[in-house]
C-alpha cells in the first residue's frame, strides 16, 4: 500500500510540475505578445489611436479577454480606457433593466384546466464578468428559465389558486428565477402576470356557474327579506291589537299620504265597526 501511495505521489508531482511548466510557457509568450502589441501601438500611433481607445456609456460595462483571459480588476467603465491591438478583445455589457415577455404557455392546471398564461419578466446585470463568463447568452438564458419555470409551478396550482394568487404566484416565481440566475450575474427585479386565458367551452361553464349563483343568492336573500316583513307585520299588529285606536290614526296616516300625491279620487277605507251601529238603530 505504501508503495501504490509514494507511485501516485510521484505522478501528482509530475503533473503539477508539467503544468507549471506550461503555465510558464505560456505566461512568456504571452508577455512576448503583449509587448509586440504595445510596441505596434506605438509605431501606427496616428492610426491605432481610433482602434485602442475605446468608451463606454454610463449604463454599460466592458469586459476585456487578453489573449483569451479576463483582464484584473474586472468590468471596464464608464468612460475612456486602452486595450492593445490583436490581443485584446471586448464585449459590452448593458446594465440598465431589461423587460422582456414571456410567450404565452399553454399550462394544464391541477384540476385538468386547460388555461393559456404570460407574463412580464423585468431583470439587470449586477455583474457583468460573470455574465460572460459564466453564461453563452444571459439573456437568452434567462428567458428560457422564465419560460420553464411558469410552467412548472402553474402546474401544481388549480384553477382557483392561479385566478386569486396572482400576486403570490409571481412572487414565488421571482425568488425562484433570482436563485437560478444569481451565478450568472443576472437579478430579477420583479415578475408580474399579465392574462389568464381560459377556452370558451370554459368561459361559458364558469359564466352559467356565476350566473345561477347570483340567482340562488338573490332567491336566500328575498326570503330572508320577506320572513323579516312578516315578523314585523306579526309584531305591528300585536301592537295595533293592543290600542284599537291605532288603526284609525293609520287610517288618517293613510289618508293624509294620499291626498298629498293630489289625486283627484281618494279611496277612503271605512272601518267596520262604524257600520255596526246602523243595524242597531233601525231596529230600535
Amino acid at each position: 500500500m505504501s508503495d501504490e501511495i509514494k507511485k501516485q505521489q510521484r505522478a501528482s508531482l509530475l503533473e503539477h510540475g508539467s503544468t507549471r511548466n506550461e503555465d510558464q510557457g505560456n505566461d512568456f509568450c504571452s508577455g512576448v505578445l503583449v509587448f509586440m502589441s504595445y510596441i505596434l501601438a506605438v509605431l501606427a500611433f496616428p492610426v491605432s489611436f481610433f482602434f485602442c481607445l475605446k468608451v463606454v456609456q454610463e449604463y454599460e460595462r466592458a469586459v476585456i479577454f487578453r489573449l483569451g483571459r479576463n483582464l484584473s480588476g474586472g468590468a471596464k467603465g464608464p468612460g475612456l480606457f486602452f486595450i492593445l491591438p490583436c490581443v485584446d478583445e471586448i464585449t459590452t455589457i448593458d446594465l440598465r433593466t431589461i423587460t422582456f415577455d414571456v410567450p404565452p404557455q399553454e399550462i394544464l392546471t391541477k384540476d385538468s384546466v386547460t388555461v393559456t398564461v404570460d407574463a412580464v419578466v423585468y431583470y439587470r446585470i449586477f455583474d457583468p464578468v460573470r455574465s460572460v463568463n459564466k453564461v453563452a447568452n444571459a439573456q437568452y438564458s434567462t428567458r428560457l428559465l422564465a419560460a420553464t419555470s411558469l410552467r412548472n409551478i402553474l402546474g401544481t396550482k388549480t384553477l382557483q389558486e392561479i385566478l386569486v394568487d396572482k400576486e403570490i404566484i409571481a412572487q414565488r416565481m421571482q425568488n425562484l428565477l433570482d436563485e437560478a440566475t444569481d451565478d450568472w450575474g443576472v437579478k430579477v427585479e420583479r415578475v408580474e402576470l399579465k392574462d389568464v386565458r381560459l377556452p370558451v367551452d370554459m368561459q361559458r361553464a364558469m359564466a352559467t356557474e356565476a350566473e345561477a349563483t347570483r340567482e340562488a343568492r338573490a332567491k336566500v336573500v328575498a326570503a330572508e327579506g320577506e320572513q323579516r316583513a312578516s315578523v314585523a307585520l306579526k309584531e305591528a299588529a300585536d301592537t295595533i291589537n293592543l290600542n284599537p285606536i291605532a288603526l284609525q290614526l293609520r287610517y288618517l296616516q293613510t289618508l293624509s299620504d294620499i291626498a298629498g300625491e293630489k289625486n283627484s279620487t281618494i279611496v277612503f277605507p271605512l272601518p267596520i265597526e262604524l257600520l255596526r251601529a246602523f243595524p242597531s238603530s233601525t231596529k230600535s
